[in-house]
């Protein structure tokens, strides 16, 4: 959802503030008590059945007590915190602590279920009150009730065709089941916490939720909230209540599901990603009988399908599906969707007409990103043909299986760092149903919103629960192959390991997968609350080496484009936009020395993704340096961090900010030629195609995509974001300005490009584009060489023969086992001789040799010297001793 650095506030603020689908009848809250005001301050932390911490001293005229309108006083004595509890919580190491007595820990269990209060009050008159605030219960419910709870089947579970349903609840004063209109007590575990009951098989299909009746300190009041199941498996439309569904149901099984027959695994470190929207996917093809829904992917001879199988033939294994669970900001009823009451193609290209008319349905219409989790593991119903029941599980399967007839795997984002909502609103699920528990807190007891909304707590056993057992789920009963963690570095090391590990243990015989064979990769961002590791050792680029779980690497993608994402000029050019070798003449390149010098140090960040930054890949710097990846500076951090190939993920570009072409629109040279852009982009997307490890690139972006410019599209509707598979029908350039709010700092900038012919491809550069980029692919995937399974084996492999002080500006020539392959990114034709390789015999890789780019075809190799001379942006890749 995020690059290196978070979107702008304004940005985030639009997401968390997105208007629900969900209407306010579906889940209501009824008032059992006064309300008492807005949430206060909670800044004592009960972190187990026996220890307090609160930022409070004791000293010898103060006591200190929890207040509880159920449990009555548990008194406090002050202590210091242990070893063990200072490592789980570092962020708490060094604050005062209280014991509990030990005559009043057994009324823990009680004082949860309602108002509670940490107070000091003056030694011998509890009347006069010092401080007071209220208390975090996290800690102490798991220390009370997750050993248990951990081993509950959450949801609904089938037995021999009788459902059971359980939540886990241990703060509700009562919870009971609203099934089909009617209610239907509940039986709670004191020991798990967890409440259950078990129905007949004339449950199946029914609709339900659970009515809670709970303390809820957001308000601070007894609330009943009527609330859709956490661990739900199928909804009606706008996800108002859960059904009794059973995934298992046959009814719910395309034709041929059990025996699907997937293309073959493959490893991590030789993924090759495209990431798509679904409905980004169809929404404009005119081909595709199923626009905007799941069953697109079944329509085998759309232009959409079509341009995937070809991908796949080539080499692209995954497609990585943005957001496809139960997201909570678009309206699930076709007929409830808004559309623009605009005709936006009459619009001139660089009028801001389209944007406002876009803007003003935003809300209301089928478009969103869905990084807005509302259930985890259900099936987004705006994408199926009926929202309004199970249709969506098995739709969400067929599309599974028309992906896999194409030849590639399927791949989810998922976003359990946080949700649509928290506290009372309408579209919290977990918060009201366990208050204060599901939510990340801050010292004052308010919510942790640093990853743009409401961010969870995958720290606490039952969140970290919820996560594996939701992908274990999506693994299982929907056969996906992959998984990508939206934010991940908010999230546990420890979580994503767990993950890891419950997927390990998925049998085909058992569970009709092969769970080693799933991959897992995600945003190792450092960031927020959580950032350089203050409350758990987290998933971040740095911590998650070696693991074999991939995070994104930021560092050769900003290097090729130039900049980063929010430079206030987004000319800042890079390798592949011509720093130094074809100035824009931007005042933020700086002049020619300070050009050269950042264009060669980009250029020593490229050849580290090309390693699939390694840590250890060692080799000379541009300034004639012998240098690990490692002490290669990315703005004052490693550029190297990697231990394995696979454990970082190359790209260009992906869903956040601008397209590849919209960046490389807004850095080359305004007279930059439609077909020096299109060749420009295949430069870019060389370097994280033809890198060790995986690497990503976002649907339609061999196309030429771009999104007229936009930087953050997520709720910017169809107008802008829909993938054009029809050349004719141009790659989306010039539609408008892009949204204001997330871009009209760049309008000055935006408006001479989107009327600027050159920036217009036509069909030549758009399949020429492509077809390039799929020759590299073919590359990418016959030739072992880029398939080193060990860091040892790539040091072995790789090596940058011309790098040093005396490297061509805008070249960089790599040698990988038999191929020699030369980026030359600059305008001109580049000769590049390597001494040591005269008398070899090279000729351009028959792929290419026989391929679509014409230009290529005129690469040339001197025997005599070793001399490999490329024309101007192109990639070249040469093998000994074959001939064209």
């Amino acid at each position: 959802m995020t690059s290196t650095v978070l979107r702008t506030a304004a940005a985030l603020a639009a997401l968390a503030l997105g208007v629900a689908a969900v209407p306010a009848a579906s889940r209501t809250a009824r008032a059992e008590a006064p309300a008492t005001g807005t949430r206060a301050p909670a800044e004592a932390q009960w972190i187990d059945r026996a220890t307090v911490v609160w930022q409070v001293q004791h000293t010898a005229g103060t006591a200190e007590e929890l207040r509880s309108a159920d449990g009555g006083t548990l008194r406090l004595a002050p202590a210091s915190l242990t070893d063990a509890q200072k490592a789980a919580y570092p962020h708490l190491a060094g604050r005062p602590a209280y014991r509990l007595h030990p005559r009043d820990r057994d009324k823990a269990a009680t004082a949860l279920r309602g108002p509670l209060t940490a107070v000091q009050y003056a030694a011998g008159d509890r009347d006069r009150v010092r401080h007071r605030t209220g208390v975090q219960i996290p800690g102490v419910l798991d220390d009370l009730y997750a050993d248990r709870a951990r081993r509950a089947r959450l949801g609904p579970v089938f037995h021999a065709g009788r459902p059971t349903l359980s939540v886990w609840a241990p703060t509700a004063r009562s919870v009971s089941l609203d099934l089909d209109g009617r209610t239907v007590a509940m039986r709670r575990d004191a020991r798990s916490g967890v409440w259950s009951v078990t129905g007949g098989p004339d449950w199946r299909d029914k609709p339900y939720r659970y009515r809670v009746r709970v303390w809820a300190p957001s308000v601070g009041k007894t609330v009943t909230n009527e609330v859709t199941d956490p661990y739900a498996t199928a909804l009606t439309a706008d996800s108002a209540r859960s059904l009794v569904t059973d995934l298992a149901d046959p009814r719910l099984a395309p034709a041929g599901w059990a025996s699907l027959k997937k293309p073959g695994a493959v490893p991590l470190r030789d993924a090759r990603i495209q990431e798509l929207h679904i409905r980004d996917f169809s929404i404009a093809d005119r081909t595709s009988a199923h626009p905007g829904q799941y069953l697109a992917f079944t329509d085998r001879d759309s232009d959409g399908m079509r341009h995937l199988a070809r991908l796949a033939r080539s080499g692209t294994s995954y497609v990585h599906l943005l957001p496809a669970f139960d997201f909570a900001t678009v309206p699930e009823r076709r007929s409830d969707q808004a559309r623009p009451g605009c005709d936006l193609a009459a619009l001139p290209a660089d009028s801001g007409q389209q944007q406002k008319c876009v803007a003003g349905t935003a809300a209301r219409d089928g478009y969103n990103w869905g990084y807005d989790p509302l259930h985890y593991t259900v099936p987004e119903g705006g994408y199926a043909s009926d929202p309004d029941g199970p249709a969506r599980v098995r739709e969400f399967r067929q599309m599974v299986r028309g992906l896999a007839h194409a030849g590639l795997r399927t791949v989810m984002d998922v976003v359990y760092n946080h949700t649509a909502a928290a506290g009372q609103d309408e579209r919290s699920v977990l918060d009201r149903i366990v208050p204060g528990y599901y939510q990340r807190l801050l010292d004052d007891g308010s919510v942790a919103t640093s990853t743009c909304c409401p961010g969870t707590a995958p720290e606490h056993a039952m969140m970290g629960k919820l996560v594996v057992d939701s992908i274990v789920t999506w693994a299982r009963q929907y056969k996906v192959d992959g998984f990508r963690f939206d934010l991940m570095g908010h999230h546990p090391k420890a979580n994503i390991l767990a993950v890891r590990k419950a997927l390990d243990a998925l049998t085909p015989a058992k569970d009709g997968v092969d769970g080693t064979s799933i991959i897992l990769y995600g945003e190792g961002w450092n960031f927020g609350e959580v950032a350089d590791d203050a409350r758990f050792v987290q998933a971040t680029q740095r911590t998650m080496a070696g693991t074999g779980i991939a995070t994104f690497s930021d560092r050769a993608r900003d290097a090729v484009r130039g900049g980063g994402p929010f430079d206030e000029d987004p000319r800042v050019q890079g390798f592949a936009s011509g720093l130094f070798t074809d100035p824009n003449g931007s005042p933020a390149n700086g002049g020619r020395d300070e050009q050269r010098a950042r264009l060669l140090h980009a250029q020593d960040l490229i050849k580290v993704g090309l390693s699939g930054n390694l840590a250890d890949y060692t080799f000379t710097d541009t300034t004639g340096r012998r240098v690990k990846g490692s002490e290669v500076d990315y703005n004052g951090a490693p550029a190297g961090y990697a231990a394995a190939p696979g454990d970082a993920l190359a790209y260009a570009d992906a869903h956040d900010n601008e397209t590849l072409y919209d960046a490389l629109a807004y850095k080359l040279p305004e007279r930059t030629s439609a077909a020096d852009r299109a060749r420009t982009q295949v430069v870019a997307l060389a370097t994280a195609a033809l890198s060790q490890g995986p690497a990503l690139s976002q649907a339609g972006t061999d196309l030429l995509r771009s999104k007229s410019l936009d930087r953050n599209s997520y709720d910017s509707g169809d107008w802008f974001n829909a993938v054009h598979w029809d050349c004719a029908s141009g790659n989306g350039f010039g539609r408008g300005l892009p949204p204001a709010a997330d871009n009209a700092s760049k309008w000055p900038y935006a408006k001479p490009l989107l009327t600027n012919p050159a920036a217009r491809p036509g069909c030549p550069e758009i399949t020429g584009a492509s077809a390039a980029y799929r020759d590299l692919l073919r590359i990418r995937t016959t030739e072992r060489a880029f398939s080193q399974a060990t860091a040892e084996g790539v040091r072995e492999a790789l090596s940058f023969p011309l790098s040093g002080t005396g490297e061509t500006p805008g070249v960089i020539t790599m040698r990988l086992g038999r191929l020699v392959v030369v980026f030359n990114a600059t305008p001109s034709r580049q000769p590049q001789t390597v001494p040591d390789l005269a008398g070899t015999p090279y000729a351009l890789h028959p792929v290419q040799a026989h391929g679509a780019d014409a230009t290529v075809k005129t690469a040339t190799y001197e025997r005599a010297t070793g001399t490999f001379t490329v024309p101007g942006r192109t990639v070249a890749v040469y093998a000994a001793g074959d001939t064209p």
